[in-house]
């Protein structure tokens, strides 16, 4: 497993996801074999967002947590993003944290909660993490997540009700954008987030 360097302190990875089908487009299976994790070294803590780790990764996360020398600090945007997060936790006797509970250093929580999920905003970085409600998309920019996605919510919310939900976004000075499916987005994040919107 290689560790990308977004940033200072800022790491993404990815990952074949064990339980990847090929599925129709735009169904509820549909999203690519590769998933992404990102990792922060927080002020207080080594930050692990959404992470999945093949058997060859853990060594590398245990040297560079070792390297840090901070507690780790697991989050999950969306409840299916488990992945790995139980693993970390005994291994490095991690804690969770969600909306509510304290976080660490220059990690923020931004609950989209119409659409089920708590994207993770770093500012130092001008970094948004999604879960499942942004992706990337064919032409290097992000799109919205099928609506067949959004089918298992509470309450069953269409495209609009999405675009409407992710709007306050677009008041954050996002420079990058670190999707779970698909390639991220370095640049211009904000511009990106617009687009999606409008386009869908």
């Amino acid at each position: 497993m290689e560790l990308q360097r977004i940033d200072e302190g800022l790491w993404r990875w990815t990952t074949p996801h064990p339980d990847w089908r090929p599925a129709e487009p735009d169904s509820v299976d549909d999203w690519g074999r590769e998933v992404g994790s990102v990792l922060v070294n927080a002020a207080d803590a080594t930050v692990l967002i959404d992470p999945l780790v093949p058997d060859d990764g853990w060594e590398t996360l245990d040297a560079h947590v070792a390297r840090w020398g901070f507690p780790v600090v697991v989050l999950t945007t969306i409840p299916w993003h488990e992945r790995s997060r139980d693993a970390a936790v005994d291994r490095w006797s991690a804690r969770t944290a969600g909306p509510g509970d304290d976080l660490p250093a220059g990690v923020e929580l931004r609950p989209v909660e119409a659409a089920g999920e708590s994207m993770v905003w770093l500012p130092a970085h001008r970094t948004l993490v999604p879960g499942d409600r942004l992706l990337g998309d064919a032409d290097g920019g992000l799109r919205t997540c099928p609506e067949s996605w959004l089918r298992s919510l509470p309450t069953p919310l269409d495209h609009a009700g999405l675009v409407l939900a992710l709007r306050p976004l677009l008041e954050l000075p996002v420079r990058r954008v670190l999707v779970s499916h698909g390639s991220p987005v370095l640049e211009d994040g904000r511009a990106a987030i617009a687009r999606a919107l409008r386009d869908g």
